[in-house]
């Protein structure tokens, strides 16, 4: 028999859940409309939050006279409030809606090119824009695999595998037997998707230097790279303002350019420095987990 503190979580997340659902109901400017409301309130108030954003921005270096830290933390701030509503309304949504938001793709030919090449494809995504839209854009068209962390909260996994793993995706667990699925896909010719600044576990990654200052970097994305001769690409869904929609941008990287934790995270910083204001700089990169 159920007690009653467990029976009331129960309930409080089955609520959490069905309202979270309600977004596929709304258009995307209510979605931003939403994230907005709570990320200004979140600058306002939370301010663990916007210290630890601001000093991961001051250590980008990233600022000038056009941006200052202050303004880059206030944007980043509405932008990453949006990335929290549009990914439970893009889990929750049909492909094709999903797929409709994608304005235009910057580096789709570089793509074709590869899949003819019959090489496999290594997409690497960091936590900047709408990382969630890519991988279901490029589902739609091509099989991928991608992998993914246990979330900490067991309410997610559900979701999480229900709304990423649509159309010709599929989701590889970060874990030995991922690792191996992530390898069979690409001896396929297939391709597979990464968060590369996701911080490794424990004996997964090396010290290299992010913006200035040695952060713990993930191995699996330059081994893989290596094993297989695949191509690699840095992906990132750009949120266009007003909620027009997406831009997705994918940039070829020259083989042998992430052989190294730190030619990694070189590529990394580039690819945030297209879009600074929507990178999640609240994102603890330095940590080990």
């Amino acid at each position: 028999m159920l007690s009653l503190k467990v029976l009331i979580k129960k309930v409080i997340m089955l609520g959490l859940v069905n309202g979270l659902k309600c977004l596929r109901f709304l258009p995307l400017q209510e979605i931003h409309g939403l994230g907005t409301m709570v990320g200004l309130i979140n600058y306002l108030f939370n301010r663990d939050h916007r210290a630890h954003a601001k000093r991961n921005i001051n250590q980008s270096n990233l600022t000038n006279s056009k941006i200052t830290t202050e303004k880059l933390l206030f944007k980043s701030t509405l932008e990453n409030s949006k990335s929290a509503f549009e990914t439970f309304a893009i889990w929750f949504k049909s492909q094709l809606e999903v797929i409709n938001w994608v304005k235009n793709v910057d580096g789709w030919q570089a793509v074709e090119t590869a899949i003819n090449s019959g090489k496999g494809l290594i997409f690497l995504t960091p936590h900047l824009g709408c990382f969630e839209i890519t991988s279901l854009y490029y589902g739609a068209h091509h099989s991928m695999t991608v992998l993914y962390r246990q979330p900490r909260q067991a309410w997610l996994l559900p979701l999480i595998m229900a709304g990423r793993q649509r159309g010709k995706v599929m989701l590889a667990p970060a874990n030995s037997q991922g690792v191996k699925l992530l390898l069979q896909a690409l001896k396929r010719g297939e391709a597979i998707g990464i968060l590369p600044d996701q911080a490794p576990l424990e004996g997964e990654g090396e010290w290299a230097p992010f913006f200035g200052r040695p952060a713990y970097t993930m191995t699996l994305a330059s081994k893989l790279a290596q094993k297989t001769g695949s191509q690699v690409f840095m992906a990132f869904g750009e949120r266009l303002s007003w909620a027009r929609g997406y831009k997705i941008h994918i940039r070829a990287i020259e083989s042998g350019g992430i052989n190294t934790p730190t030619l990694l995270n070189a590529e990394i910083e580039r690819t945030i420095r297209q879009c600074p204001t929507q990178y999640l700089w609240m994102y603890d990169r330095y940590k080990i987990r």
